[in-house]
């Protein structure tokens, strides 16, 4: 086979990653193809390029050729190459081709090819490559290993220098690779979506991205980045009157600063429904003077209400209505064909929306979700609600 047909069957079979797996068809697509035959045995990557050898890649099949990527791109995602720290380099590549190869099949990613018997044990799903390095230890030796599978591909070590037609890169470069990856990363998941984004990699990328402040810190951030800090006494703050005294209150903008939208489709209890009206209300009360505009929705939006720092006291005899399916394009369209420009957004969900997650570029968006920490909306801020000890 010529080898233009190869890197040929390479672009089908990243197409095909695109249209049924858009993390990994994004993902491959950022990988240069090179011809590594004079050093690599099967395939390579070094978090930029993808590297082939011909006499491997020449039998395989378009969707055998994309497990063989995606196997590439996971070793990328999950920073294989620099994870070693010490341990055994052939023990610690099985590790990761045993944590690879299961997330592959247990996602029913391209297909195994037939000419190598890759390492896969289901008994390892779940485990990182560390903790399969450790089982590995226990029950193994290097030569009984052998006996058990092979390597789909060359695993470069970053800790060496390059031989043989091996890549090899300073510090620097190494860091800059690590960075790109890890921006891609991030990158392909929000493209991809939510729903189309494996859960090792959304929960690696909620790692990655999550402040280490409290969840409500950064919800406050999210919120006082509407607020102006000028003052007037032409709206004068309810709080000080208690003092006989007139204190200034905030000088808004005539947009409505906060939105709010209950997600109260069916698959909302009625414990996180109470959970949300408190946390609203714990908005409230957080600062002196506010406007939010409140609704529930489902397919459709319900019972919108606005409330002020004047009428606060009537939030308590809100009620939230819905019950029906999950559709969070009816919070844009309602916010559309009512004029609605918030400058900030809140949603609170579980995070099961069926289909959309809305328009992004519409208007800033926070959504809060409960009861998965593992679901990272596609745009805007990912916040997670966290019980308090009290709730626990």
């Amino acid at each position: 086979m010529a080898l233009d047909s190869i890197v040929d069957k390479i672009i089908v079979a990243r197409v095909g990653l695109l249209l049924r797996h858009p993390f990994f068809g994004t993902m491959a697509t950022r990988l240069k193809i090179v011809d590594g035959s004079d050093w690599c045995p099967t395939a390579a990557t070094d978090g930029r390029h993808i590297f082939y050898n011909r006499e491997f890649f020449e039998p395989l099949t378009v969707k055998q050729i994309e497990f063989v990527i995606g196997h590439e791109i996971l070793h990328n995602v999950f920073d294989h190459m620099s994870r070693r720290d010490g341990r055994n380099p052939k023990i610690f590549n099985i590790a990761c081709d045993y944590n690879v190869n299961g997330q592959l099949i247990r996602d029913k990613i391209g297909e195994v090819p037939p000419v190598i018997k890759i390492f896969h044990d289901t008994n390892y799903y779940g485990m990182g490559s560390e903790e399969i390095y450790d089982k590995l230890l226990e029950d193994h030796d290097e030569d009984s290993l052998s006996k058990i599978g092979e390597m789909l591909d060359e695993h470069i070590d970053w800790e060496s220098s390059g031989s043989n037609g091996r890549p090899s890169y300073s510090k620097e470069e190494l860091k800059k690779i690590r960075d790109e990856i890890r921006e891609a990363t991030m990158t392909a998941a929000q493209a991809a979506g939510a729903g189309n984004t494996p859960a090792s990699i959304a929960r690696l990328i909620k790692d990655l991205t999550e402040s280490k402040m409290n969840w409500r810190e950064i919800l406050r951030q999210q919120i006082q980045s509407t607020l102006k800090n000028d003052f007037s006494f032409m709206r004068p703050n309810r709080k000080g009157w208690h003092m006989n005294a007139i204190l200034p209150g905030t000088n808004y903008d005539e947009t409505i600063d906060i939105c709010v939208a209950i997600d109260m489709s069916g698959s909302i209890g009625d414990d996180q429904a109470r959970d949300f009206l408190s946390e609203i209300k714990g908005i409230m009360q957080e600062y002196q003077d506010f406007s939010i505009k409140l609704w529930c929705f489902d397919t459709q939006v319900y019972n919108e209400a606005s409330f002020t720092g004047y009428t606060i006291s009537e939030f308590d005899e809100y009620q939230p209505k819905g019950g029906g399916g999950t559709d969070f394009d009816a919070n844009w369209e309602y916010m559309k064909e009512n004029d609605i420009n918030p400058k900030k957004f809140l949603c609170f969900t579980d995070g099961y929306p069926f289909g959309s997650w809305g328009d992004e570029s519409y208007c800033d968006t926070v959504f809060i979700i409960h009861g998965n920490d593992t679901i990272v909306a596609p745009f805007g801020e990912t916040c997670y609600y966290e019980f308090s000890k009290e709730k626990a």
